[in-house]
């Protein structure tokens, strides 16, 4: 039986839904970095990094190289950063759209429609 579409996709947000894995897609978008260089840039252990980056790879969203001791890491193809791009977007109107809320509460001193706040006795 085949799986369906919906869940596959599901399976691919879920694989996403780690801030380390964020933050090491992010990082790549820039081009290829070493181990050691990921590890400088995000504050996590040597083996939770690892952990991440072996999530990634079995997905098939980063690929890895060694050379020597050295073993780096780059995006597989560009859709990966083309994601990342419209989830910032995305992200960026729903906080914009809060703010502007924000900001119309803090102009208000009060619902309208609501009646003023009784005045304080005493």
């Amino acid at each position: 039986m085949q799986v369906p579409l919906y869940q596959v996709k599901a399976e691919f947000f879920r694989m996403l839904g780690h801030p380390v894995r964020i933050r090491v897609l992010e990082l790549l978008q820039d081009g290829p970095m070493a181990v050691r260089d990921l590890l400088a840039e995000i504050d996590v252990e040597a083996s939770n990094l690892s952990q991440q980056l072996a999530v990634l790879r079995r997905s098939g969203i980063v690929v890895s190289t060694r050379e020597g001791s050295t073993v780096t890491y780059e995006l597989a193809g560009g859709d990966v950063a083309d994601l990342l791009r419209a989830a910032r977007r995305i992200l960026t109107e729903m906080l914009a759209g809060r703010n502007e809320l924000l900001a119309e509460l803090r102009q208000d001193r009060f619902l309208p429609d609501a009646a003023p706040p009784a005045p304080v006795r005493t």
